[in-house]
């Protein structure tokens, strides 16, 4: 089997990396407007509660399926030119010692070029993150 393929959810892919930061301050960093714009792109309203449907100025759209304060927030992911929807769920994790890791996990990718792709940008954004801390 390829890598990142599964037999259920098409392609997949997750990336992580763990902060010097407490969990609470992790989350307010993924979900606050600057943190969104590194992960998720400009949007005209900011407000990410269960069932709003979104669209960013590049084209990505999706729908806020759950959102798990200080734990994750999973909503579909669709940019403009693919056939289908993904899953994508951000999750923050506490560790010892004051850390929190930032996962971000991808399904239903339809392809290993948008795998690789996804992997690529996902990797990027943990990096933009990185540097606001």
């Amino acid at each position: 089997m390829e890598v990142g393929k599964t037999k259920s959810v098409g392609y997949q892919v997750g990336v992580r990396r763990t902060f010097p930061i407490r969990l609470e301050d992790a989350w307010q960093m993924v979900m606050s407007r600057s943190g969104m714009e590194i992960w998720l792109g400009e949007l005209s309203s900011y407000d990410l509660n269960v069932g709003n449907k979104y669209i960013t100025s590049s084209g990505i759209s999706g729908e806020i399926r759950v959102v798990n304060e200080n734990q994750n927030i999973r909503l579909t992911w669709k940019k403009e030119h693919w056939e289908r929807a993904s899953t994508l769920q951000i999750r923050t994790i506490e560790q010892k010692n004051d850390k929190c890791t930032i996962s971000f996990h991808q399904e239903n990718l339809s392809s290993l070029m948008d795998r690789e792709e996804m992997k690529t940008r996902w990797e990027e954004v943990l990096g933009k993150l990185k540097n606001i801390v």
